[in-house]
């Protein structure tokens, strides 16, 4: 099991032509236990997507980040981004429409998993275990929103992240379906005991019970 740590997190814009640093984050600090789901908040432009830059090493160059990510006793900030073992899920599901479903979650199974039959299997009991039976062989586009949506969590969560950040991933879903969606995240992020980041305009995406950070230009409020 591990703990997503985050120490001392400033990100700044690059120094303007006065010379003088522009504060967007920080100091940030914030830990989220195995299976704990954190709720990152704040009004657009605040800084919450480059928080999640950061964390997977994908930061833009325009801004200063310092600071220290610590996943279970490692420092990931120092790692490059195939190594960090974080696994992030966007808005849109990013599918890749050239592959069936089964040849989008075998893009992420792990390389321990060999043999074409093996690989088959693995990925089937996972869409069984999901609801999503016989969908192996689908082509994404015969796909509904809500069952693309499930796809993409799972090629997530196959390649065995060690912590995961999703970018308000249920903002284009309907009120039903983003209601059956959250709660599918929710049950195996927990199951799987995955420390959590989540982006989100919404309230009604927070957990039950769950925290809250809200971000407010340089300075961070809990809830």
């Amino acid at each position: 099991m591990n703990t997503l740590s985050v120490k001392n997190l400033s990100i700044s814009h690059l120094k303007t032509k006065d010379d003088v640093n522009s504060r967007l984050v920080g100091p940030l600090n914030f830990d989220i236990k195995s299976g704990q789901i954190l709720t990152l908040m704040g009004a657009s432009g605040v800084g919450k997507s480059t928080v999640l830059n950061w964390l997977i090493g994908a930061a833009q160059p325009t801004f200063n980040i310092e600071g220290e990510a610590i996943l279970g006793d490692v420092r990931i900030d120092l790692l490059p981004t195939e190594k960090r073992r974080v696994g992030i899920l966007f808005q849109e599901d990013l599918l890749f429409p050239h592959f069936n479903v089964g040849e989008n979650l075998a893009y992420a199974l792990p390389a321990e998993v060999r043999g074409k039959s093996a690989r088959r299997a693995a990925i089937e009991t996972i869409l069984d275990e999901s609801g999503l039976g016989g969908f192996c062989d689908r082509d994404p586009s015969t796909l509904s929103g809500g069952q693309r949506a499930r796809i993409s969590l799972l090629r997530t969560l196959v390649a065995e992240p060690q912590a995961l950040l999703m970018d308000e991933p249920f903002s284009k879903l309907d009120t039903a379906l983003r209601q059956q969606f959250r709660q599918f995240v929710y049950e195996r992020v927990q199951a799987r005991e995955i420390p959590t980041l989540l982006v989100t305009h919404d309230a009604e995406d927070i957990p039950d019970g769950g925290e809250v950070l809200e971000l407010l230009g340089s300075i961070e409020k809990h809830v």
